[in-house]
């Protein structure tokens, strides 16, 4: 786990939307919620510019971040962010508490590695297809992966990677896995564009079944050329 961030958050006292569309408006400030723990919610103001700039790096999302909370230090992570649709601006965040002795469940981002020397790519001429971008970890906060890599050097055309193929750290498991084989998801797979063979395939096919019907229409084109060659020779005997 790499050293975590430290946001400064404040008691929020006035609540509701109302008061949350001041906050933004007057201060620069954003609303904020941290809870979890056996312990009650407690509503936070967090500036604006702090919280956007964390949010800059994908490790702020899978690390143990402190929250000095009017001088009183506690350790959470972020569950939920919500962002304006339509401008830069993050409108309100969700923190969890964590216990540095129980374990967290927490999204962890994908790295992918050697995509562009991958045996199904550079050989095969596929493409990669990416099916995960995180993976649902259980751990202890001290264990928490800032990313987990995935390498796809070796992977062939039709192949893939699922979770069951992904070595995480010790002390790291994946949530899915943790409910049986059936939950192996695909994380990613090298498969041949649309536009390359298969639509080659599908032409000739197309073609095979155009021969087919010609085949079995036969008798129509004759009758047609002899009508052809009827109306060819009356035409010159009326010339």
């Amino acid at each position: 786990m790499s050293e975590g961030y430290e946001l400064e958050c404040f008691v929020r006292t006035d609540l509701g939307k109302g008061a949350s569309r001041r906050l933004r408006r007057m201060n620069s400030d954003i609303p904020a919620v941290l809870y979890g723990g056996n312990k009650d919610p407690v509503s936070l103001t967090i500036a604006h510019k702090d919280i956007a700039k964390a949010t800059e790096s994908e490790a702020f999302f899978a690390q143990v971040i402190t929250l000095n909370i009017n001088n009183k230090k506690e350790p959470a992570v972020i569950k939920a962010l919500q962002r304006h649709p339509a401008k830069p601006f993050i409108l309100h965040a969700d923190f969890q508490r964590v216990s540095m002795d129980k374990e967290i469940l927490v999204r962890v981002p994908i790295h992918f590695l050697n995509e562009d020397t991958c045996d199904g790519v550079k050989v095969g001429g596929g493409n990669i297809i990416k099916s995960l971008n995180e993976i649902e970890v259980s751990c202890l906060p001290k264990d928490l992966p800032e990313y987990i890599d995935v390498d796809m050097l070796e992977i062939e055309l039709g192949g893939s990677v699922h979770l069951s193929d992904i070595i995480l750290p010790e002390g790291v498991v994946s949530v899915a896995l943790s409910h049986g084989e059936e939950s192996d998801l695909t994380v990613a797979s090298v498969q041949m564009p649309r536009g390359g063979a298969e639509e080659e395939e599908e032409e000739a096919l197309a073609e095979g079944e155009g021969e087919g019907e010609e085949a079995e229409t036969g008798e129509a084109p004759t009758d047609e050329s002899e009508e052809a060659s009827s109306d060819d020779s009356g035409g010159k005997s009326d010339e």
